[in-house]
């Protein structure tokens, strides 16, 4: 697994082992960041369920401003620390050893984009995403990496469905809180 582009493009980053860890192939990736690449400049992205932090570290190398990342196995979270580290990001990422859900309980309000890629078939992303709208910035995005077979709903809150993507099984459903109307 490697960094696809920007200021880290070609690190080689380290990946959990054991089949409880699904990590993003690189062609979903490129797909994610194809979909979000005009929004990642200065944004503040938020990777649930970080794994090995590679999709946040993508944010970081392609210019996001700063990452949280959250997963709730200590092994991952120390993977994490290490790829942060080796891509010369520690300086804008926050990274948290605590489950996702109850993370969103105390996060402050302030990101432009969020990354969901939990463990399949467990409810996981309806889950969080009860309590995420309201820690998205107007106009922000949140992409969800699911199997192919599950379909979210239109809405969530304040987040609007904005497109589903199909990749073999896996797919992506991208969701955007609208931005506020200037007046």
């Amino acid at each position: 697994m490697r960094v696809i582009t920007g200021s880290a493009r070609g690190r080689k980053l380290k990946t959990p082992e054991g089949s409880d860890v699904r990590p993003t192939s690189d062609m979903v990736k490129e797909a994610i960041y194809s979909i979000i690449q005009f929004d990642i400049p200065g944004a503040d992205v938020l990777d649930l369920f970080a794994g090995s932090g590679q999709l946040g570290i993508e944010a970081l190398s392609r210019g996001a401003n700063h990452c949280v990342f959250v997963d709730k196995r200590a092994e991952s979270v120390a993977l994490v620390r290490e790829n942060v580290m080796t891509c010369g990001f520690l300086k804008q990422a926050r990274i948290l050893t605590a489950d996702s859900y109850d993370y969103l309980l105390t996060a402050k309000k302030g990101f432009d984009i969020a990354l969901l890629d939990p463990p399949y078939e467990q409810g996981l992303i309806q889950k969080v995403m009860e309590r995420l709208p309201d820690k998205i910035n107007d106009g922000g995005i949140v992409v969800c990496e699911h199997e192919n077979e599950l379909t979210l709903p239109e809405e969530f809150g304040s987040l609007k469905q904005h497109k589903r993507y199909k990749y073999g099984k896996i797919a992506l459903t991208v969701y955007q809180k609208p931005a506020l109307e200037e007046e």
